[in-house]
């Protein structure tokens, strides 16, 4: 195997996620049953053992094509002290993928398989994890936990880990990085995050456009969710995880006000946000503001505002610069007054 790595910053194509990610069922999978005990916590949580220094880690392309960018990611690894490997199939193409999906998943379940890879860290996003997860080898999930890292499109391969094994995973950049993303800071969340057992502590930045969408009060339960059309994408699957008594996470990217809102609402419709015990908002990338129409901000304001739930926003996880590391399945706390979002480590020693 050679040595490259990947980048969080999702280049977008043309056509929209919308165009290639069919409407899911309004119900099922991750639909909620009024009346039943809430369970987003109810198994037992895995925590994978915490990264060190010479520690083997694998970088793969569940979705979208690495670029340039990717030596990038693979540097910021090997200055933590890892040994960093490619997946055979990292730099196929086919189409607008990276690769065949039975390549794509060739690479994603041995990443899984070898006992050797304590790390698994995700090229890049964009489209196409969907495609391949139904194959991943969650007896070897369950069999040997290890840390993976990801984000966007790679929700859904967060949520599956979740689902089937209750496996923490982390929420934080991919290997296509790019300097104006991640500076000295947003690098040791992302260290910190998988090398430590140090609490990770959030605090709301007023600059980012979610910091409007605010409800107070403190909640507490574990930190579940991620992109936001992947969520919508995964109802009616078993990637979609239960989040009754959970922080719901959200966060998007290059989506108008109304798209927010229509995805709250179909989740919303679902079932799937009853009950949840609170809500966490990342970043809102690339929003168009309409004169005289809602922006992002208000728009989801206006949906979770009516859950009943705490809601603490601006929130940098996601798309935008300055992305920090949090790990998914976490037990976690916001408060709105301290403006914190507070996540226990998401690894052991």
């Amino acid at each position: 195997m050679t040595v490259r790595a990947m980048r969080g910053n999702v280049r977008r194509v043309t056509i929209s996620r919308r165009t290639l990610i069919a409407v899911a069922a309004l119900a099922g999978g991750g639909a909620v049953v009024a009346g039943t005990p809430a369970r987003a916590g109810a198994r037992a949580v895995i925590r994978p053992s915490a990264l060190r220094p010479g520690d083997r880690v694998r970088v793969i392309a569940p979705a979208g094509v690495p670029d340039t960018r990717l030596a990038r990611g693979i540097e910021i690894l090997e200055s933590f002290g890892l040994v960093v490997e490619e997946g055979e199939h990292l730099h196929d193409r086919y189409g607008y993928l990276a690769g065949t999906d039975e390549a794509r998943l060739a690479d994603l379940n041995a990443a899984f398989r070898d006992p050797g890879v304590r790390g698994v860290f995700a090229a890049r996003g964009g489209y196409g994890t969907q495609r391949i997860l139904d194959g991943l080898d969650l007896d070897a999930v369950r069999r040997d936990p290890r840390v993976f890292v990801g984000f966007s499109d790679l929700t859904v391969l967060a949520g599956r880990l979740w689902t089937a094994a209750r496996l923490i995973s982390f929420y934080g950049p991919m290997m296509n990085w790019t300097d104006a993303r991640l500076g000295p800071a947003e690098i040791e969340s992302l260290r910190s995050a998988v090398m430590t057992t140090d609490p990770i502590v959030l605090t709301t930045d007023p600059a980012e456009p979610s910091a409007a969408v605010t409800v107070p009060g403190v909640a507490t339960g574990p930190l579940l969710g991620g992109n936001l059309t992947m969520l919508q994408a995964s109802l009616g699957t078993r990637d979609l995880p239960d989040l009754r008594g959970a922080i719901l996470l959200l966060e998007d990217t290059d989506e108008s006000a109304y798209s927010y809102d229509r995805m709250l609402t179909h989740l919303t419709r679902a079932g799937a946000l009853r009950r949840i015990a609170g809500v966490a908002i990342g970043q809102f990338t690339n929003a168009p503001v309409v004169s005289g129409q809602w922006t992002a901000a208000q728009a989801v304001l206006d949906r979770v505002g009516s859950l009943g739930v705490p809601v603490l926003g601006g929130l940098r996880i996601g798309h935008g610069n300055g992305q920090l590391t949090v790990p998914l399945g976490a037990r976690a706390t916001i408060d709105t007054t301290a403006g914190t979002l507070t996540v226990e480590a998401g690894v052991q020693p």
